[in-house]
């Protein structure tokens, strides 16, 4: 198999569609080998000149051609050619013309996971990004809008239901024991939006009525026996639908909305107008097989799904360069969702959790591009932490920088000029400059630059003036492509404290937080202070209101007392984050032999400080993953760091000695609640599990043993199990040999032993497991448990110098691409930070890369590998 190099896709050569798809009416005969596809298009050209329609994997049957409401004849041979990528008119119709064509495809072949495909004996679909052109001919891009009819026909006995986008129309049986059903989508919408799923399904019914009194029939559709475990997703979405009116005047505007829960599928969720179609881990829970941060996603995803219906559906992109439009738009709404759920603090940090783990790191590599790039090989590759995590970031600035009120204006705009349109960042910000009176066009340099910009922090106080300055500078590292950086607007929350709780005012500027906009390369601040005044603590980007990295030379005494002195719960937990990366770097460079004292007593103190809020006290007790410390060492040794963090793990462990036997001592919340209360207990006594597991001895290892056989929930079985697993010793073996025999018949909980053992184990264990006869490479659920659990959390062991770690993989992520080109792609991203480690396992990293695209890889997988190993040149 050779390696084939994706052609590069610029935004530059962006062009309207020369044609108008004015309607779609489409009738599928379903059968697994062999579905029939009849397409009619109504077009009308825009412009003279041949017509391209996408299209792969088609068998065509039949094309035939009507102009200008005439008969339909057969198209000449002569006058159109079909290759592998699509069909073309040569010379078509100068006025409106129908064209129909009839095309054959085999969704039981199709491993890819992209247009019509078979998952557990059911039919499904999953169109974005291009996944329409492998269901009939059609010009496949987000530009293209029209209104969809469909036809659903298949056997009534193994599907009895049949769905599709929009409003349910005409039903009925058909000879041979057939039926059909047919939908009518009053939205124009792309061809990504398209989905259908067919099959016998369990469904949870529900209802909901909007501010207008309208009623939504509500339906999800799971497998059988599994609609009780759907009850926190139907709840989920009906308090999306709610808060979306609430927060954004936006109410749904079908008389249906259904989501299908399907166990194949290579993404988290679709958004599909009408027809939302889920991975199955995002739609089934209860208190026995899914955790609390199972629950956590849920109630996040089935938000982030529908809140697209207007934020990505009724105004799409125009072109996958804008795709941060729909996507980062659509993660900021959703991130405040959770907030307004749940803890606003906590829900704060995990955000900027994930950004730093994922976005920073992308930030940091070869893989580094533009949040709207101007330029891709593959789009499935464009799916990633910077379109979403730190798309929603901007976001967020903008609403900061213009406040609540100018923001929510400018949201009201964007829905009431651009409804039913495909439109451009620049289209979205001129709704913002129109109610502002503000030039935003600096801030957009935002989307055009890669990077994430460090801010270096430089204080002196002149004690007889009672004057703190302050000056700020901001620098981006070069990135692919871009050696040069400009400056951004970094809009910075701060505040000056005075290391009592409270904060202080100074000259024009009242004791509260305050926003300092530093939209040049440098800039000087002068804080005069009344007379006699002490020197204030002064507190930057309160609330992360900036995706930066800050750079301020404080000695440990000062980083100490800010973190002691800080106001803001975002900064109190970044500030003892700020210490204990140091302190890890120090045990594993050898610097320092054993956890400093002082750091872990300010930990324990400050633990048991936040016990009144226990989700904020167990982020307390987290150390950043191996993963997060790469960017502050290069060469970054895995091994060392990953030895290093247990050290400081088992010190904190043995600080809180006292707490975390009382709180284990008390029972778990009872009865079961999902809700953010009781999971914020649960949160805690999970954290301290979890600082056991890396104690290390025997004594902690028993009772691990007695809380893993003592669960009453999955939440904390699983991290006693997770625990055990590091700690080891027999308990280990037994707690996993029992899990599996409990779950071995539920696949989304067999998922997490799966992930349990790659996450925390060798690579021998991974070799095991990838052995395993459940292990399926068809399932990216299953592949995700085992190659991307060990690739991307198990640092130490994935980096192993020797290579054993890439060795025990390889030849899956082969497969894996060779079956479903998307999942060997995303599996590839493991290797992002490569160029960071040390020599020995860099050169190991290497000869992995290269020995993949020697066997051949696809274009999507190529693109990732050819861009990691391409030398750097300073841009």
């Amino acid at each position: 198999m050779r390696t084939e190099t994706p052609v590069a896709v610029r935004l530059a050569d962006y062009a309207p569609y020369p044609f108008t798809i004015d309607g779609v009416r489409l009738v599928f005969r379903l059968d697994p080998k062999h579905t029939e596809v009849r397409a009619a298009l109504a077009i009308t050209p825009q412009a003279a000149g041949p017509m391209r329609l996408d299209g792969e994997a088609l068998t065509l049957k039949s094309i035939y051609i009507a102009e200008d409401g005439g008969e339909l004849r057969p198209l000449d041979p002569a006058d159109f050619t079909a290759d592998a990528h699509g069909l073309t008119l040569h010379a078509p119709p100068q006025g409106p013309f129908t064209l129909e064509t009839v095309v054959e495809i085999a969704p039981e072949a199709n491993t890819a996971l992209s247009g019509l495909y078979m998952s557990g004996g059911r039919f499904c679909t999953q169109c974005e990004a291009v996944g329409f052109r492998r269901i009939t001919y059609y010009p496949d891009r987000p530009d293209v809008m029209s209104r969809f009819q469909v036809r659903l026909e298949a056997p009534k006995a193994s599907c009895p239901y049949l769905l599709s986008n929009g409003t349910p129309g005409a039903s009925g049986d058909l000879e041979d024991g057939w039926h059909f059903a047919e939908w009518d989508d009053p939205h124009k919408k792309p061809a990504y939006l398209f989905a259908l799923c067919a099959g016998d399904y369990d469904v949870l019914k529900d209802s909901f009525t909007t501010a207008s009194g309208d009623a939504i029939e509500l339906g999800i559709y799971v497998d059988k026996g599994e609609a009780p475990r759907a009850a926190w997703a139907m709840d989920s979405l009906k308090r999306s639908m709610r808060w979306d009116e609430e927060a954004y005047g936006r109410e749904y505007d079908l008389g249906v909305f259904n989501i299908v829960a399907v166990r194949d599928f290579n993404f988290g969720a679709m958004e599909n107008k009408g027809l939302n179609i889920f991975n199955s881990a995002y739609v089934l829970a209860d208190e026995a097989t899914a955790t609390d941060a199972d629950f956590e996603a849920i109630e996040s995803i089935v938000a982030h799904e529908y809140f697209h219906n207007w934020t990505g559906n009724r105004i799409t992109c125009r072109d996958w360069f804008q795709l941060c439009l729909k996507e980062g738009l659509t993660v900021f709404r959703d991130q405040n969702f959770s907030a307004d759920m749940r803890s606003r603090p906590v829900q704060r940090i995990k955000d900027v959790i994930r950004l730093r783990a994922r976005q920073f790191a992308e930030d940091a590599g070869p893989l580094a591009h533009s949040v709207r790039p101007d330029t891709y090989g593959a789009i499935d590759n464009l799916y990633t932490a910077t379109v979403y995590e730190k798309g929603a970031e901007l976001i967020g600035m903008l609403r900061r920088i213009i406040g609540a009120d100018a923001y929510r204006k400018g949201m009201d705009l964007y829905f009431e000029h651009h409804d039913g349109e495909a439109v451009t960042i620049e289209d979205f910000y001129a709704c913002f400059e129109a109610v502002t009176g503000r030039d935003l066009s600096q801030f957009r340099r935002w989307y055009a630059q890669a990077g994430t910009p460090e801010i270096t922090v430089t204080e002196s106080w002149d004690e007889r003036a009672a004057t703190l300055t302050v000056r700020l500078a901001q620098s981006t590292r070069p990135t692919p492509g871009q050696p040069v950086k400009q400056p951004v607007p970094v809009p910075l929350l701060s505040a000056l404290l005075d290391g009592k709780g409270g904060h202080v005012a100074a000259e024009g500027r009242a004791a509260e937080p305050f926003l300092i906009l530093l939209d040049t390369d440098e800039t000087e601040l002068t804080f005069r202070l009344p007379p006699g005044s002490a020197r204030p603590v002064l507190s930057l980007n309160r609330d992360f209101s900036a995706p930066v990295r800050l750079s301020r030379a404080l000695s440990r005494e000062d980083q100490l007392a800010l973190a002691r002195a800080e106001t803001d719960r975002f900064n109190m937990w970044d500030g003892l984050q700020v210490l204990i990366r140091q302190e890890i770097l120090a045990l594993a460079d050898g610097s320092q032999a054993a956890p400093d004292d002082a750091l872990v007593s300010a930990i324990a103190a400050a633990v048991r400080g936040a016990m009144d809020d226990p989700a904020f006290a167990a982020l307390l007790t987290r150390l950043p993953d191996v993963g997060e410390l790469f960017l502050d060492r290069e060469p970054a040794d895995p091994v060392a760091l990953a030895a290093a963090r247990r050290k400081l793990q088992s010190s904190i462990c043995a600080a809180l000695a006292p707490e975390i036997a009382a709180t284990l001592a008390a029972p778990s919340p009872a009865p079961y609640d999902p809700g953010a209360e009781q999971a914020s207990i649960r949160a805690l006594r999970s954290a301290f599990i979890l600082l056991l597991g890396g104690k290390g001895d025997a004594a902690a290892a028993e009772t691990l043993a007695a809380l893993y056989r003592g669960a009453p929930n999955m939440t904390e079985q699983l991290a006693a199990l997770r625990a055990l697993t590091v700690a080891g010793g027999p308990g280990r073996a037994e707690a996993l040999a029992d899990f599996e025999a409990k779950w071995r018949a539920n696949p989304l909980v067999m998922d997490k032993w799966f992930s349990v053992q790659a996450g925390l184990g060798s690579a021998e264990d991974v070799r095991r497991l990838i052995a395993h006869p459940d292990f399926d490479l068809r399932n990216p659920n299953r592949v995700r448990a085992v190659i991307a659990a060990f690739s991307m959390t198990n640092l130490a062991a994935f980096h192993a110098p020797d290579g054993t770690g890439y060795r025990a993989v390889e030849d899956t992520i082969l497969a894996a691409d060779r079956a479903n080109p998307a999942l060997g792609a995303r599996l590839l991203t493991a290797f992002e930070q490569w160029r960071l480690l040390e020599p020995r396992a860099r050169g190991e990293a290497k000869s992995c890369l290269e020995r993949l695209v020697a066997a051949g890889l696809s274009p999507n997988a190529a693109d990732i590998a050819g861009r990691a190993l391409a030398e750097p040149s300073g841009g």
